[in-house]
């Protein structure tokens, strides 16, 4: 197998390069959010269509977003955080891993649920925006456990929340939003593979069979939750149901909040 690294334009240069590949099952895409779900609707012009172009193979795993501060804060909890967010409109600061990343849009989910105004200060990674979280240059952002794991379990940021629907077994203690009277605030990154639309039926289902037998492997499964990950292993009808649902409810936020990468 070779790994063909190519950034930019949020994945949207990966994708266009796989949409023109051979339909022969033997170009695939590692795609997420913004693959799937949040390009159509950052930039006026896209160079593929994901529902064109792209066919979904399976969802590999979601990487539950979580809300983390600096532990110097003096912010015990996430009712506190929300609570002097609420109370003094534009004196926090978040970071992100970058505009229009899941993390961006996590946060951005959450002002609008809990009716927050907070300044956004986007980063190019989460690596360098968990640095300056846990510095104290800005007070909170949300990040995966894949990317925050060492700096929680460091004790250099705190997480007071999870955007999931049940508590992660790696954090048992941090609430979700829902305890905390905000059922809508559920944000994950979503790493799934595609393959170029006019690929056969029977290839996408012979590459989701071997896929989702990997992912099931246990000592696969483990590593992937070792790393942070929740691992899934979808059909492809699932996995095509989940990017509609969710390019309803996410660009829906977008095009609410005009926030644009062009």
């Amino acid at each position: 197998m070779l790994v063909d690294n190519k950034p930019g334009g949020n994945t949207a240069i990966a994708a266009a390069e796989t949409a023109r590949s051979a339909a022969d099952g033997y170009t695939v895409l590692s795609a997420d959010n913004g693959t799937m779900v949040f390009n159509p609707s950052l930039y006026k012009t896209l160079s593929y269509s994901p529902t064109k172009d792209l066919a979904p193979v399976t969802l590999m795993g979601r990487f539950p977003m979580i809300l983390v501060v600096n532990p110097a804060s003096g912010i015990a909890d996430a009712k506190t955080f929300i609570a002097q967010a609420k109370a003094k409109p534009g004196s926090f600061s978040y970071a992100s891993a970058g505009a229009g990343s899941p993390h961006h849009l996590a946060m951005e989910l959450l002002k609008t649920e809990a009716g927050l105004f907070m300044v956004h200060v986007p980063y190019r990674g989460a690596a360098p925006a968990l640095t300056d979280v846990a510095g104290g240059q800005v007070q909170a952002m949300m990040v995966d456990l894949a990317a925050g794991a060492g700096f929680i379990k460091g004790g250099k940021v705190k997480a007071i929340a999870v955007a999931n629907a049940t508590r992660l077994p790696q954090l048992p203690d941090v609430p979700t939003f829902a305890e905390l009277g905000h059922k809508g605030v559920e944000a994950a990154a979503l790493v799934g593979m595609v393959v170029p639309a006019a690929t056969p039926p029977d290839v996408v289902n012979a590459l989701n069979k071997r896929v989702v037998a990997a992912i099931n492997e246990p000592t696969v499964r483990k590593r992937l939750e070792d790393f942070g990950v929740e691992p899934v292993g979808n059909t492809p009808a699932q996995f095509g149901e989940l990017l509609r649902s969710e390019t309803v409810r996410w660009q829906k936020l977008i095009r609410d909040l005009k926030i644009t990468l062009d």
